[in-house]
Order: C-alpha cells, then sequence, then structure tokens
C-alpha cells in the first residue's frame, strides 16, 4: 500500500480541501516501484484487448474494457478512489462515536479505504487467475465430496478463462447480497467473447471439474450457476452406460471408489443405527411399500448383504430420463441404459442425418450460436440452406455426479462446452457437517481424486 505521509498538504481549514490534499497524488510523484507495477498492469490490458479482438470483440469494446482496467490501477496509485470511500469510512467512525482531530480523522480513513481496495484488487486477481474457494450445496458427488465441503478449484489448470462481464461488484457470483436474490450483480453492455490464456493441463477422464450450468441460456457464460461433477468423457469419447456401468470407447471405466446407488433392501429386523451410522448413509430410508430405499456405496452394499435379518438387495428401478434435452426423450434412455453417444471435439465434421441432429441440435443452436438450426423436411437447416454436416467450434464434456442416482448430469442436459469449464478441483480446505454442527477433522485438506 502507498504511504499516505508522501506529499501531503498542510491542513488549511476546509475539510473537503484538506480530505483531497491528503489523500490526491500525482502520477509525476510516483515512485519507481509504482510505475513498474502500472507498467506491467498495463502490458497485462493489453494482451487482453489482442486476445478479446482475436476472439471477435470490436476494437471499441476491446479498447474500453482495456482503458476501464487501466483506470482502475491509475485510481488506486492516485488514491482517488480511496478518496471516493474515505466520507463512508468518517461517517461510519462518527456513527460508531470514534473521536478523532481531523488530521487523524482523515489519516485513519484513508488507511481504511487503502487496505480494503488493496485486499479487493488482490483477491479478485487471485480469485480470477489463480484459485477461488466454492462450497459443496448438493449431494450429487456424495461421498466423494460432502455436503459442507469448502474447496479450492484451479482457474489456471486448463486455462483462464478471461472475464465475459467485467463490469462486476467483487466478491459475488450472479446476485447482489441482501436483494433476496432479485438484484443481478453484474452489468451485460459490456459482454465480452469467450477466450483462455494458455493451459498447463487438459481435462482428463476422471478429473473433477467445476463448470457453468450450461442449460441457463438466458445469462452471460460466466455468470451461470456453478456445478461440480466428475469429467466421464472428454472430447472425442464415444460413451455409453449399460445396466449402470459406465464405458468410454467400449471400455468399462474406472467407477468412482466411493460411488453410490439406491437399492431396494428388504428386511426382517431393519438396518441399525449403528451400520448407518458407520457407513455413512444419509440418503433413504422406509417406504410405505414394507421395504428400505437407500442410497449405498459398494463397499457399504457388501457389508449389508452379510447384516441379521437381510431378505434382498436389489437395484432400484429407474425411470426414463425426459423434458431436459430433446434427445433423451427421442431415445427413451434411461441413467441406467444410456446412450451410445459420440462426445464431439472442436473440428469434427459430423453428419447431420436425424439421429445426429437430435443429439447435437442444442449444443449447435445454443453453445455454437447458431438459432437458425432447425430440422425441415427431412434436412437440417441452417441460415435458411439445408447442410449435410456441421463443424463443432468447441470441443466437449460428458459430467456425472459420483451419486449416480442423485446428479442431475450430463444424462439430462446434455454435453458441456469448452465456454463453460471453470477450473480443476484440487483440495477440501473445510467441512462442516451442518446436522451435528461440527467440522469433519478428517477431511481438511483432503485432495480431490
Amino acid at each position: 500500500m502507498s504511504n499516505l505521509k508522501e506529499n501531503t498538504k498542510p491542513v488549511k481549514g476546509n475539510f473537503f480541501s484538506d480530505l483531497f490534499n491528503y489523500f490526491y497524488k500525482s502520477p509525476k510523484d510516483f515512485t519507481k516501484k509504482q510505475w513498474t507495477v502500472i507498467s506491467v498492469w498495463i502490458l497485462i490490458n493489453i494482451v487482453c484487448l489482442v486476445l478479446y479482438m482475436a476472439a471477435g470483440a470490436s476494437f471499441g469494446l476491446a479498447l474500453l474494457n482495456c482503458l476501464y482496467g487501466i483506470l482502475i490501477i491509475f485510481g488506486y496509485f492516485t488514491r482517488l478512489i480511496a478518496l471516493i470511500l474515505a466520507p463512508i469510512f468518517i461517517l461510519i467512525f462518527k456513527i460508531v462515536g470514534l473521536v478523532f482531530k481531523q488530521e487523524n480523522e482523515i489519516q485513519t480513513a484513508y488507511e481504511w479505504s487503502d487496505a480494503l481496495i488493496f485486499a479487493t484488487i488482490a483477491a479478485t486477481i487471485i480469485r480470477g487467475y489463480f484459485m477461488e474457494a466454492y462450497t459443496i450445496p448438493t449431494s450429487s458427488m456424495e461421498k466423494s465430496l460432502l455436503v459442507g465441503d469448502f474447496l479450492f478449484v484451479s482457474k489456471y489448470s486448463y486455462g483462464n478463462r478471461l472475464p465475459q462481464t467485467p463490469l462486476s461488484f467483487p466478491f459475488v457470483h450472479n446476485k447482489l447480497p441482501f436483494t433476496d436474490n432479485q438484484v443481478q450483480s453484474y452489468l451485460e453492455w459490456m459482454k465480452m467473447p469467450y477466450t483462455r490464456l494458455f493451459a498447463i493441463s487438459t481435462i482428463k477422464n476422471n478429473d473433477v471439474v467445476v463448470f457453468n450450468y450450461p442449460f441457463e441460456i438466458d445469462k452471460p457464460t460466466d455468470k451461470k450457476e456453478n456445478y461440480i461433477k466428475r469429467c466421464v468423457g472428454i472430447a472425442g469419447d464415444s460413451l455409453k452406460v449399460v445396466n449402470q456401468q459406465l464405458f468410454v470407447n467400449n471400455k468399462p471405466a474406472d467407477n468412482p471408489a466411493l460411488m453410490q446407488h439406491f437399492y431396494k433392501v428388504t428386511t426382517t429386523e431393519g438396518i441399525s443405527e449403528k451400520f448407518i451410522k458407520d457407513n455413512d448413509i444419509t440418503e433413504g430410508g422406509a417406504t410405505d411399500k414394507g421395504y428400505l430405499l437407500i442410497n449405498l456405496t459398494n463397499p457399504a452394499k457388501e457389508k449389508l448383504k452379510n447384516s441379521p435379518g437381510v431378505v434382498s438387495i436389489e437395484r432400484n428401478d429407474t425411470q426414463y430420463i425426459s423434458n431436459y434435452t430433446s434427445f433423451q426423450e427421442k431415445f427413451k434412455w434411461s441413467i441406467d441404459d444410456f446412450g451410445p453417444i459420440y462426445i464431439p471435439k472442436q473440428g469434427d465434421v459430423v453428419e447431420m442425418n436425424e439421429h445426429n441432429y437430435d443429439i447435437y441440435e442444442f449444443a449447435i443452436k445454443h453453445y455454437e450460436n447458431n438459432p437458425t438450426f432447425t430440422w425441415e423436411n427431412g434436412q437440417a437447416m441452417l441460415d435458411g440452406k439445408a447442410v449435410k454436416t456441421y463443424q463443432f467450434k468447441y470441443n466437449y464434456y460428458f459430467m456425472m455426479g459420483d451419486n449416480r442416482d442423485n446428479s442431475a448430469d450430463s444424462r439430462f442436459w446434455g454435453f458441456v462446452p469448452e465456454t463453460h469449464i471453470v477450473g480443476k478441483a484440487l483440495f477440501v480446505w473445510m467441512s462442516w457437517d451442518s446436522g451435528n454442527s461440527a467440522v469433519r477433522w478428517k477431511r481438511l485438506f483432503k485432495s480431490i481424486k
């Protein structure tokens, strides 16, 4: 942080002029270190300008975004942003009854303003380009990840996605706090196209990935809700599920060690509380049909077979997937028997017959921005012209939850395009069991596999 005592002017008696005199620092008084930071920041913004233009942004919009970024750093070092915030802190001091001499009051207000701005800029850079914290709100990844797990996600592993809505309120995702989720936290008029910096790795099968929920077509991509699932199929893979077993390129895929399914359990004595606690069974229970319907990992299922009073453990019947995307309705696939389906990669040329139209129609229309893509008179139409093939612009991925029977995933809403990839889940840094109001100490700093 910069030092207020450098180049400050004496108090003249007028509060607002004193405030300005104490804060403002002319660029001609910047130190060499400050000019170095500013130069690097400007260079980064120019690189972003070039990348945005290469991705299709207009020069005017890309330049405006670049100038916006440059103004932030000048606003910080000239202390003008701190000057805007200072009266707020001074008002707070007066409200809570803190009494200062005017000079000390301005000095303290500056220190608080400068610290807040520095922390905001630093945290925004870290969250946007390096690592961000997320929490697990639902059970779709249990028992690999638990509700209440807090984890760090790498933004750089798959390449940093540059902001698509740079004008947004810091530290919130898509809604402003204290507005009952009614007011969006971003402005859309400076919407930038999708582009990424270089990646240090590619998405691999079985990576646990955070991504933006692709089916929310009414929001900017980077402001859609964040989901976390396991990537079970990457671009270029062929995938199917046969009787619960996932196959990738016609080979049985490795099942997650803690993968779960719902089972119908018939018993004469019920299931002991000790068994439920020892195997961390958190979903399911008794039904009005006289049997239990519970979620079990494979190890828990094998243990339960040998428990007293257990008559049978059967797979619970699953229903057909419906009403998310057209291909599930068309082919009557279920979560246990799904596909086969090919996951397109960038540059793939796919024949546009009726079968493939049903598979890829949503991705081509919405993710690849072809709103006129339709099926008419027995042929695919794009911009009013019949097309026999289509070449994909992006890589696509297929995501599934480890809690296989309680996960809304790609079996329901289809492919995840590379434009929606946020980052790679690294490790759990904190875990809170809300049911018992306790920290799960054994999960702290647990790596995610």
